[in-house]
């Protein structure tokens, strides 16, 4: 009869699996070092970029176990290897799901099984609360961190969570700007809690985001939120504003009847499918001509009195203007905020609430959504030239 010690052919397995995937790692590190320096190590050819400067080690810890990285050092090229990237960005979904689970109350036990599937290892009940706080703290810094560059587009929006206070339930606001950079990214520029949607609460956000350096501002993208639109002249005064479109349809329709929404829907995309803003000036006098016509003239009020704001984006290069005539990109986010905050329910505080909206939005920045290109800023850059060109002649 042949006994089999279970443990230790488990930790032979284990140890066998973690030193192939320390060295499988390592290897890929290797390789992106040779392809940046265009040849292997201590091959001369006349296409080598750079040479190699040693490494330095990093731990790193992954289901297999705690790997040793060996990343290489290049004398003049930056080395910022993707294979790294890609866990930092597991790592941040992992904080998400910690704050996730501390908020909604799940059980110590149920948090070291979690712990262990997604880390290989279990944390202790001692070290719950310690982790989640070195998280909070993490975040903390992340939403602290100095806004680089230029963003010529900006969009607002605020969610409305649920917290507890004094044993009641009240409201609280979260608010979330989003920006457009220079190469055409979409950057989460800030996230803070204000009290409710108010001025005090806009200005507090927007003097938060220009602390940090948000700069270049051209175009604001955001519902009309009156406490936004009286704050945004104080901090940029030059920046333009532009109403969501779709927004201000859903105002219009709340004063026309079921029956008839399609046909005034037709006529409202009517407007704003004009070649430029005089053009699609002309068609809103006649929409709301027709309006009237029509016998509803609280509509042909709406549209009189809401029109224009929601033309400013036709002053912008028309590559542009489906990108910056909406809200959408930012209310899309909101909406996957609010399904993962939901599972909460009622926050024990507001800065429970911002951490874990703050947790989302940061392991959406690390995601596929900020690495692909937005838009072409050069269309903006030609069309400032092209108007400067205009001035000097």
């Amino acid at each position: 009869m042949i006994r089999v010690d279970e443990g230790q052919l488990r930790g032979h397995v284990e140890e066998v699996v973690r030193q192939s995937v320390e060295e499988t790692l390592n290897r890929m590190l290797d390789a992106e070092a040779d392809a940046l320096c265009g040849a292997k190590r201590y091959e001369r050819t006349a296409d080598r970029a750079d040479t190699r400067a040693g490494h330095y080690r990093r731990k790193l810890t992954t289901k297999a176990g705690e790997v040793d990285l060996k990343v290489p050092r290049l004398r003049s090229l930056p080395f910022e290897t993707q294979i790294i990237e890609r866990y930092r960005r597991r790592e941040s979904s992992v904080e998400e799901a910690m704050v996730e689970m501390y908020l909604a109350g799940v059980s110590v036990r149920r948090v070291e099984d979690i712990t262990e599937a997604l880390w290989g290892e279990r944390v202790s009940p001692s070290t719950v609360s310690e982790l989640n706080q070195k998280i909070y703290e993490r975040i903390e810094g992340w939403r602290q961190r100095p806004i680089e560059g230029e963003h010529a587009y900006v969009y607002f929006d605020g969610i409305w969570l649920k917290r507890s206070w004094g044993g009641e339930v009240r409201n609280v606001a979260v608010l979330v700007a989003v920006g457009v950079n220079a190469d055409g990214h979409r950057e989460i520029l800030g996230v803070a809690e204000g009290v409710k949607e108010d001025k005090e609460s806009w200005r507090n956000f927007l003097r938060y985001l220009k602390g940090r350096g948000l700069k270049g501002v051209r175009l604001v993208i955001s519902d009309k939120c009156l406490g936004l639109l009286e704050a945004l002249g104080e901090f940029y005064p030059e920046a333009a504003w532009q109403r969501c479109m779709v927004h201000w349809y859903r105002n219009v329709f709340t004063v026309v009847p079921r029956g008839r929404r399609k046909d005034v829907a037709a006529m409202l995309k009517a407007i704003h499918g004009q070649e430029d803003r005089e053009a699609a000036r002309e068609k809103a006098a006649a929409v709301v001509a027709k309006l009237r016509a029509m016998k509803l003239r609280q509509a042909a009020q709406v549209v009189e009195e809401g029109v224009e704001e929601t033309l400013s984006y036709m002053s912008f290069p028309r590559e542009h203007w489906t990108r910056i005539r909406t809200n959408n990109m930012l209310e899309r986010i909101m909406r996957e905020i609010r399904r993962r905050t939901r599972v909460v329910g009622s926050f024990p505080d507001g800065r429970s609430a911002l951490m874990l909206v703050a947790a989302r939005l940061r392991h959406v920045a690390g995601t596929r959504w900020s690495t692909r290109r937005y838009m072409d800023m050069d269309r903006l850059r030609e069309q400032d030239q092209q108007l400067q060109a205009k001035e000097i002649a």
